[in-house]
């Protein structure tokens, strides 16, 4: 998911021509306060003028401490709801926050004869509050797609002393906190999608990152420059090599004996369901669309 400023028209058109998943146009950190108004009008002209392809196209508003998010949902969702996907609320505190917004997107939708209930909430958990309450942040309504890291803030509140947004004080600081996430996401059936990393010239830095979210079942990350963006496409497509492997164990034990033998390694039921997801993740990336099946053997 790319980020892109709404105070910038130009990048905002330039981000047509940038290959991604999705996008989110920021009227949040991205917007100095004075620039809020007429980032709102530049968001709505960059939804309504076309030129998205197919992507996810979302809007991050400013977070419920503030005086701009009413607006902000209002003035978007008024003036391109029809384009707009979901709408991302960041340092989403407790599932109040999601309820609020839930019920102002259902008065606008209502008002504007929209499909009541086809925007989507992606809510950011940036804080120790956030973290506590995942999993009724997620359940908190059924608009919720996405649940989504915010490394900075969270790091922020809890003290931790990150050099720039995205980095760990240390190896491993924030896997608890992903796989607090990833759990709560899971139990609501959502996605979990990792935040930014800052260091846009670092990029081994960011293959670091995004290849360990992909290790810990996120379904994807927010990029902020084109740079990272094919970074971020190789670290969740898996291998040519892992892909076929997977099909080959779903094949071994689709055939019904409980267990399988592929070459020395013993195949069950659990193995054919972490198979599943990694060729569903390498469908999704296309691998299943070159012609490359995999030879099985059952190993008897």
């Amino acid at each position: 998911m790319l980020a892109v400023p709404g105070s910038d028209p130009h990048k905002l058109e330039k981000a047509k021509g940038i290959s991604t998943d999705a996008v989110f146009l920021d009227l949040e950190d991205a917007v100095a306060p004075a620039d809020k108004s007429r980032a709102r009008g530049n968001v709505v002209e960059a939804l309504t003028s076309g030129g998205w392809g197919d992507r996810v196209l979302t809007v991050r508003v400013n977070d419920l401490s503030t005086k701009h998010t009413y607006r902000d949902v209002i003035e978007v969702v008024e003036g391109a709801g029809r384009h707009v996907d979901a709408i991302v609320l960041p340092k989403v505190q407790a599932p109040d926050h999601v309820v609020w917004l839930d019920l102002l997107l259902t008065q606008i939708e209502q008002t504007m004869g929209y499909d009541v209930g086809r925007i989507g909430i992606e809510a950011q958990v940036e804080s120790a509050a956030g973290l506590v309450w995942a999993s009724d942040i997620a359940g908190a309504s059924d608009r919720v797609v996405s649940l989504v890291f915010g490394p900075g803030d969270f790091a922020a509140d809890l003290g931790l002393a990150s050099p720039f947004v995205g980095a760990e004080p240390f190896p491993g600081a924030f896997d608890s906190a992903l796989l607090g996430i990833r759990a709560a996401a899971t139990a609501a059936g959502v996605l979990a999608v990792d935040g930014p990393w800052q260091r846009v010239a670092d990029v081994d830095g960011f293959r670091a990152r995004a290849t360990r979210s992909a290790a810990l079942g996120f379904d994807g990350t927010w990029v902020l420059h084109p740079s990272q963006v094919e970074v971020a496409h190789e670290a969740f497509t898996p291998t040519r090599e892992a892909f076929d492997r997977a099909r080959e164990v779903i094949a071994a034990v689709a055939e019904g004996r409980g267990v399988a033998m592929l070459g020395d390694v013993m195949v069950d039921e659990a193995s054919r369901k972490l198979a599943a997801r990694t060729v569903a993740r390498g469908e999704a990336a296309g691998l299943g669309d070159q012609a490359h099946a995999p030879e099985v053997a059952t190993g008897q």
